[in-house]
């Protein structure tokens, strides 16, 4: 693979003036296990997010209830004060209870909450993005976001966040919340074993939004694949990095934000968007849809 530059990838969603490097960075991994308490090796997260600007990442998503707080504590200390050019992009609608548990928390007062927790703890006046993570544990539920949209525009009237997207939501969802407020961007569970979300992926990029799939590479269960292996192989690539490629090609309107903790493994998931997919390979991992 030739030398990956990010800065030669970009997408920028409609009428928002943010330049999105098609390769981000997810920042759940700097947690704890479960995403709870701090890292084990702190010094080593800093370092992961220090090499991800150096590699020319200028995308980090994060949110305030990793950890709780941990994740933008870190980016915080890692990266304060933050270059000119660097999106970072949280959501909130959900808090952490004391077992570690995930609890939907999207009141006005609880989202007002979340927008000056993740403004505190990362150093902010304004919020880039902030996504409202709808409920639904499995995936999206169909619930209303009328209310929550709401809440999230008075903060932008307000001045504390620049612009809004959505994150586990079905196309109904989009549709409520686009006839509300600009939507920028969604973020939805996607990767080469698990498409559902296909015709909005299509749909968005007509209309020029950001899709940004988390649990790019398979998530807590990472993807296997035969398949997968074979073709990675052939590529002379890890499985990994045809993961990514092949969400790259995709769409144009597609961003990957693939979580790591190691400067190794950043390093290999960014040399991925020099990975070009031929026929033979992306026929063969058409088989996977929806399968693993």
């Amino acid at each position: 693979m030739t030398t990956y530059q990010p800065s030669h990838d970009q997408f920028t969603p409609a009428a928002s003036g943010l330049v999105f490097n098609r390769i981000g960075y997810g920042a759940m991994q700097l947690a704890g296990p479960h995403v709870w308490g701090p890292p084990k090796d702190r010094a080593s997260a800093l370092a992961v997010l220090r090499e991800a600007i150096e590699l020319g990442i200028n995308h980090i998503d994060t949110s305030d209830f990793y950890g709780p707080h941990i994740t933008n504590q870190i980016i915080r200390e890692a990266l304060h004060p933050y270059r000119d050019g660097l999106a970072i992009v949280t959501k909130i609608g959900f808090v952490r209870g004391a077992d570690q548990s995930w609890l939907p928390a999207a009141s006005p007062q609880q989202l007002r909450d979340a927008v000056h927790d993740n403004l505190r703890n990362l150093g902010l006046d304004v919020l880039d993005v902030v996504n409202l993570r709808a409920p639904g544990i499995a995936g999206p539920d169909g619930s209303a976001l009328a209310e929550p949209l709401a809440a999230l525009v008075q903060l932008q009237r307000e001045g504390l966040l620049r612009h809004i997207g959505l994150s586990n939501v079905d196309a109904a969802q989009v549709a409520e919340a686009q006839a509300i407020t600009t939507i920028v961007c969604v973020q939805n569970q996607y990767n080469l074993a698990h498409r559902g979300d296909d015709a909005m992926i299509d749909t968005l990029a007509a209309q020029g939004i950001a899709y940004v799939p988390f649990f790019p590479l398979g998530g807590f269960s990472p993807l296997q694949s035969d398949t997968l292996n074979q073709v990675a192989a052939r590529l002379q690539a890890t499985p990994m990095q045809v993961a990514l490629a092949w969400l790259l090609q995709r769409a144009p309107n597609v961003l990957v934000i693939p979580g790591t903790s190691s400067v190794a493994h950043l390093r290999e998931n960014v040399a991925a968007g020099a990975l070009r997919l031929d026929a033979q390979a992306l026929t063969a991992l058409e088989s996977l849809a929806n399968r693993l």
